[in-house]
């Protein structure tokens, strides 16, 4: 991945942490041009679009750490996530289940919302490099405990190749979205992100994947990743377009480009090891 200018501005920061043992809280309320997701995109093929890639204001949304001591060697790396907040414009008799996905409204979140019982989610993943994307998922309880783990992608017949200007959309496009639906004093979704170089040789089915607390284990000491976490200004709110959805459609039939939205949350990640990186992200609830 190449280095980019707001990756420079956050090796500074890195490097001044190392010197005062703490990261200037106004260097984290700058705002950051995060070019990776727009120049890895190819150029919009319509006429009058093909100027120069849209640039879009950042912020640091996470608490201000200093990374692993054995990190710094390591090249940052990025995923981004898209959260969508859903309500079903026209729905008919038959359900949600029902109800196709241009009958959606569809809405950006940041990733700290808190969600309340009913709410209907789907989230967007966007890579600026190749991968591939596996996702965990365990029940998040008050006090601190996580109920069973299970890989909730891939499943059967699911691709989960990771490509600059692709979206990959959990639950797709043509499942009903995931509801909110917390178990009693259940705090949120602990969800898992991987991705790596190469394929992971893991059983595929049609349901969930049941996942040892001793392999997850091996995959966090092995993958796991320093990581923090930004905000795309003023994107809160916005609605999913049309570009986006078709990015996501499981034809594959078209890619974003450099004018198209990009990420609403960006993880910055150091991992350690070149191979592929894991982190944790909570969906809230409230009641």
């Amino acid at each position: 991945m190449a280095r980019f200018s707001f990756l420079t501005f956050l090796l500074i920061c890195c490097l001044a942490a190392k010197t005062t043992g703490q990261t200037s809280s106004q260097e984290y309320t700058r705002a950051i041009t995060a070019d990776d997701f727009t120049k890895a995109r190819p150029k919009s093929k319509q006429p009058g679009k093909r100027g120069k890639p849209k640039r879009r204001s950042y912020r640091f949304a996470s608490t201000p750490q200093t990374g692993p001591v054995d990190s710094s060697d390591q090249q940052r790396l990025q995923l981004g996530v898209t959260i969508w907040k859903l309500q079903p414009i026209n729905q008919n008799r038959f359900g949600l289940a029902h109800v196709r996905q241009d009958q959606w409204l569809a809405k950006r979140v940041e990733a700290d919302t808190a969600f309340r019982v009913g709410d209907l989610l789907r989230l967007s993943i966007e890579s600026p490099r190749p991968g591939y994307l596996y996702i965990i998922d365990s029940d998040w309880y008050a006090d601190g405990s996580l109920g069973e783990t299970n890989l909730i992608f891939p499943r059967l017949g699911e691709n989960n190749r990771l490509e600059p200007g692709k979206l990959i959309d959990i639950p797709a496009q043509d499942q009903p979205p995931f509801r909110a639906t917390p178990k009693a004093n259940q705090a949120g979704e602990s969800l898992i992100f991987i991705v790596t170089a190469t394929p992971i040789p893991l059983p595929v089915y049609q349901m969930t994947l049941p996942i040892s607390e001793s392999q997850l284990m091996i995959w966090k000491e092995s993958w796991g990743a320093f990581t923090e976490r930004l905000e795309l200004n003023g994107g809160a709110g916005q609605a999913r377009t049309l570009s986006e959805q078709r990015a996501a459609a499981p034809t594959g039939a078209r890619q974003l480009t450099r004018e198209d939205p990009g990420p609403q949350t960006i993880f910055l990640l150091t991992p350690r090891s070149s191979h592929g990186f894991l982190f944790n992200l909570n969906l809230s609830y409230i009641r």
